[in-house]
């Protein structure tokens, strides 16, 4: 059974920084291609970020620069690291395996609980 459970999000100024964490279980971590997606308000699921199971990372434009995905395979986890934050960061994040998207429009995957990002002063 895929489980993914996102912690470390909170409330921060403007400017300010985050980093979040995905535990991963019940699946092959090492190998397998992950990505972050998030969901502001009233929104669909966007594309934030994926790695794969070589150390290869893709980023949107909107957080290119600022947030940074990682990974450590020893302890099955999933990182997110955003730096610069903006108030238009604000969403629930989600660690996702197997997204299928188009642009940034995720159309498919499996995805956690989520962990609330708010970017507010």
């Amino acid at each position: 059974q895929v489980q993914l459970v996102e912690s470390g999000g909170g409330l921060v100024q403007p400017g300010g920084s985050l980093r979040l964490s995905c535990a991963a279980s019940g699946f092959t971590f090492s190998s397998s291609y992950m990505s972050w997606v998030r969901q502001a308000p009233g929104k669909g699921l966007e594309w934030v970020s994926d790695i794969n199971g070589g150390g290869s990372t893709y980023y949107a434009d909107s957080v290119k620069g600022r947030f940074t995905i990682s990974r450590d395979n020893a302890k099955n986890t999933l990182y997110l690291q955003m730096n610069s934050l903006k108030p238009e960061d604000t969403a629930v994040y989600y660690c996702a395996k197997d997204v299928v998207r188009a642009g940034l429009r995720v159309l498919r995957g499996y995805w956690g609980q989520g962990t609330q990002v708010t970017v507010s002063s």
